[in-house]
């Protein structure tokens, strides 16, 4: 009888835990935590207090903190530390990863400098291994708390996102494939940006259509620079794209929304980062994704002013009137 397939995640917080508890039920699962105390409390209490309350977790999931002892094991391997994160802690397990182990990225961000997404750095620190990501609209409480969602297995190899299909699938979890992995991930990284415009318009209380408008004005955004980077279109308009966009921008849970409208509240970035207490990708990426507009020649006038407001040259309040000042066009053209 063949061993069960061992599934790794590298990374604690809400999406790394909830996606090894969706991999505990289907099989043997090892999640890695850089706090012994987490993993501790997730092997004798079966909870990640931390970033999931009083969340039950599968008695059947396992914790480390030995990076070594989580990397040796994985015959999958899942990377759900912050995107920044990514680069220092595989260079820690290079060597240590077993040849053709498939390895698929959970973070959504762009490295500074580089501006690589995660599978591009994990390709850079673990090559000759499949790569790809599982993305879609998932805030990662619901998803624990067993609410219905759906996710994408994205990788260029189609037989081996057949294969992790299963692994993360469950009755009300649904996973579909893409081959689209450049698209799938801008998805992911982008749509934060537009998340942080949006909690800002809540913050300033300028109503929904006024959101809606930012919503799909952010949308025709990402599918430009998407397109023009080599992604393609229609991916936007599924699971890591438009999906994605309104669960990050209306969920009172998503961090990205929760730190625009503390910013329109008031806070400096560093205070709002702070009350929130956990990673919002967007306000790292809003710098390097307007590098590669201009770098695309593509106008971005939504994710412009975000950078603005989370660089500190304007206020949400003036990035609203900064809008108000683009003329309109054709649907589909730039404005």
């Amino acid at each position: 009888m063949a061993r069960p397939v061992r599934v790794v995640v590298l990374g604690s917080g809400s999406w790394g835990t909830t996606v090894a508890g969706l991999a505990a039920r289907n099989t043997p699962t090892l999640l890695w935590s850089r706090r012994p105390e987490t993993a501790d409390e997730i092997n004798t209490e079966h909870r990640n207090s931390r970033y999931l309350g009083d969340h039950v977790l599968p008695d059947n999931l396992r914790a480390t903190s030995d990076i070594l002892e989580a990397a040796n094991e994985a015959d999958v391997l899942a990377v759900g530390v912050p995107s920044h994160a990514v680069r220092d802690t595989l260079s820690q397990i290079s060597n240590e990863v077993r040849a053709w182990v498939p390895v698929l990225s959970l973070s959504k961000g762009l490295e500074p400098g580089t501006r690589q997404r995660p599978t591009e750095i994990i390709s850079e620190c673990l090559p000759g291994h499949p790569v790809g990501l599982l993305a879609g609209p998932n805030i990662a409480r619901e998803v624990a708390d067993g609410l219905a969602a759906a996710a994408v297995v994205a990788t260029q190899d189609e037989d081996v996102a057949a294969a992790l299909q299963p692994l993360f699938a469950s009755r009300v979890f649904r996973v579909y494939r893409n081959t689209d992995v450049l698209g799938c991930e801008l998805g992911g990284v982008l749509k934060n940006i537009v998340a942080i415009a949006s909690g800002m318009a809540d913050g300033l209380g300028v109503g929904d259509n006024t959101r809606a408008m930012v919503l799909a004005r952010g949308l025709a955004e990402m599918t430009r620079l998407g397109e023009s980077m080599g992604a393609n279109p229609r991916t936007f308009a599924g699971l890591t794209g438009i999906g994605d966009l309104i669960a990050t921008c209306m969920s009172p849970a998503s961090r990205n929304r929760r730190v625009g409208e503390a910013i329109a509240r008031g806070l400096t970035v560093d205070e709002a980062v702070k009350e929130l207490g956990q990673v919002a990708e967007g306000v790292k990426t809003a710098p390097t994704v307007m590098e590669l507009a201009r770098d695309y020649n593509v106008e971005m006038p939504i994710a412009a002013e975000v950078e603005a407001v989370v660089a500190g040259r304007r206020t949400p309040a003036d990035a609203y009137r900064g809008l108000r000042k683009v003329q309109p066009g054709g649907e589909d053209e730039v404005a």
